[in-house]
């Protein structure tokens, strides 16, 4: 093997690089600032400091913008909002209501089902909105059978990702392997060219997640599930010579600590008043307040007032007439990528004037064991957080049926209409046109997106909804990176270092090795990233030992989807996570073992299938 050479801007882009999978594991930074960070860094990198090659510029910084006219980023936005027209025309509800009639005759077979059948769809869309649509669905079931809920969600989740391995189409970790393995001159995979091996070693994990990872999970209740108090909304009526008789508002606030929030302030039929601070309150004056029955019961002795129902004025609260919320019921949302609660705060959503619904709690997704019950309107919502609401059986049933949110309560049936028919209809042109060869993906695609808005199945402001910013430039910024590792010679480089500290294996082995590497970059960075970076040097090291690329190619695809271990590897298991009340040693459990399964089943088939 001939020596291989590093210069100066090779080993800069490779510490950008590795800086740059530091940055996206960090939860404090967003992912998109810390993909434009950097992108600049390298942009103005090469501008400051060009890179010269017998006198001529090799790499430009225009060069690095191709990733936004990139083909496979462009396919991965249009099947984006094609699936988004899936989900909120309720195509897949026929598939649901089967699942639910299902776990309530024979749950042990209902599972097998659930996971298959999400395991095929997330063949041939996103698996976001599979787990979705499902999670409210086994929430209800499994409160209706009174069988664990998190014996079976997270075998659901981690079946998606499995499915999802099996066509070019199945992820978009798939559709950027498969794109630069063509633009790098490589063989051009058809839609189901690996199907037969996924099917095979995926088929051995979802019989594990069927019959042993429930096994394996604790008992786990819901993060928010009868741990918070209702809040009802009642009077407290100011009585001649108690204490908030004559005195303002300022000073009523004061004596309460502070805690204590009024909505309102009724002088007369007519009259309302301004909540100043230097307000007098006068007998017979009422503060419209909300709070837990103990703390206004509390406020109540403390100001000297009489405390009313809100809906019963004519009796005070009592022993015998204790306060009551007719109607009310407390539900879970859990804030999903692209929902209006996500990063932004309840006050920006103003969530409870647009939906009539009150926040009582909420779960932060990053750190299970913590729950915020003060000051909610001001925390700005991640994905994979629930904030658990109060409010009429209506309010929380348009709350569903808007479909811009995933509640999970299990009480109501999905939206469903009657362009469901048309959607499903579209979805499968698009399929079979790029199965079938016809056109490439990304024509059928497009062509389904515009379909899709010309037959009224989505509207353009769900296909806005359905972009994912941190996507769009995790994916341009890794494309750069690569393209500047390989322009540098450092692709190369690492290949060639890889192939020598496993010259003394065999090739099978070094596939082996190659594919576990790419698992457990998969499960600190995210896959996008590890896929990107990976696949140019997964040919180089084919090229080192002159054999068929193509079994390399697809180590890095299987493995950069293997995120099984941790509920950060992949979007799909942040909102698992939380709805499922999970820790992550949970993740490790049942993740470990399927990983191990996996790598194992992969590296004895793909040398048999490539003849290693």
């Amino acid at each position: 093997m001939h020596p291989i050479t590093l210069d100066a801007h090779g080993i800069a882009v490779l510490i950008l690089t590795v800086v740059a999978l530091f940055l996206f594991t960090r939860d404090r930074i967003p992912l998109e600032s810390s993909s434009l960070a950097i992108l600049i860094v390298l942009i103005a990198g090469f501008q400051l400091f060009p890179y010269l090659r017998d006198g001529e510029r090799v790499l430009a910084p225009v060069d690095f913008f191709a990733g936004f006219g990139n083909e496979a980023l462009i396919t991965i936005c249009a099947l984006m909002m094609v699936g988004k027209a899936l989900e909120t025309t309720g195509a897949l509800q026929p598939l649901a209501n089967v699942v639910a009639r299902a776990w309530s005759i024979r749950p042990v077979l209902a599972l097998i089902t659930t996971l298959v059948a999400a395991a095929v769809l997330s063949a041939f869309m996103n698996n976001t909105p599979i787990v979705v649509l499902l999670m409210p669905i086994l929430v209800g079931v499994s409160l209706r059978a009174k069988f664990p809920v998190s014996g079976v969600m997270l075998p659901m989740g981690l079946a998606t990702i499995i499915g999802g391995m099996s066509t070019t189409i199945g992820t978009s970790t798939n559709l950027l392997v498969v794109g630069i393995s063509r633009d790098l001159g490589m063989h051009q995979f058809s839609m189901f060219e690996w199907v037969m091996p996924v099917a095979i070693v995926g088929g051995a994990g979802v019989l594990f997640l069927w019959l042993v990872a429930p096994r394996l999970l604790p008992d786990r209740t819901p993060p928010m599930a009868d741990t918070s108090p209702r809040i009802f909304s009642a009077q407290l009526h100011v009585r001649e010579g108690g204490f908030a008789d004559g005195k303002t508002l300022s000073e009523v606030l004061a004596k309460a600590d502070g805690q204590m929030r009024i909505d309102k302030i009724q002088r007369s039929e007519s009259l309302f008043l301004a909540k100043l601070p230097s307000v007098t309150f006068q007998p017979g004056d009422r503060l419209f307040v909300k709070d837990s029955p103990e703390n206004l019961k509390h406020y109540e002795q403390l100001l000297g007032a009489t405390l009313f129902n809100i809906s019963d004025i004519e009796h005070p609260v009592d022993e015998e007439t204790p306060l009551r919320a007719e109607g009310q019921q407390l539900a879970e949302v859990v804030v999903t990528r692209g929902s209006p609660l996500h990063l932004r705060t309840l006050t920006a959503a103003r969530f409870s004037v647009s939906y009539g619904l009150l926040p009582l709690a909420l779960h932060r997704a990053r750190a299970p064991s913590s729950q915020v019950t003060s000051d909610l309107n001001s925390i700005r919502l991640r994905a994979g957080d629930v904030l658990l609401v109060q409010g009429s059986d209506e309010a929380i049933s348009n709350l569903k049926d808007s479909g811009s949110m995933l509640v999970l309560d299990g009480t109501t049936k999905l939206p469903h209409t009657h362009r469901a028919k048309r959607a499903l209809a579209v979805m499968a042109l698009v399929v079979l046109a790029a199965a079938l060869g016809i056109v490439p993906i990304s024509v059928s695609a497009l062509i389904g997106l515009g379909l899709m808005i010309a037959t009224g199945c989505l509207n353009w402001r769900d296909a806005a909804n359905a972009l994912s910013t941190p996507v769009v430039l995790i994916i341009v910024t890794s494309l750069a990176l690569g393209k500047a590792l390989m322009g540098t010679g450092m692709t190369e480089y690492l290949a060639h270092s890889f192939v020598i500290l496993t010259s003394a294996l065999p090739t099978p082995m070094i596939l082996s090795a190659f594919l576990l590497l790419m698992t457990l970059m998969t499960n600190v960075v995210t896959n996008n990233a590890a896929a990107v970076i990976g696949t140019p040097i997964a040919i180089g090291i084919a090229q080192q030992l002159n054999v068929s690329p193509e079994p390399f190619i697809l180590a890095v695809l299987f493995g950069a989807n293997m995120s099984f271990a941790t509920p950060y590897g992949y979007q799909t298991n942040l909102l698992i996570l939380s709805a499922g009340g999970y820790k992550f040693s949970d993740f490790l459990r049942v993740g470990i073992p399927l990983t191990i399964i996996m790598w194992i089943g992969f590296s004895i088939i793909l040398p048999m299938l490539y003849e290693l």
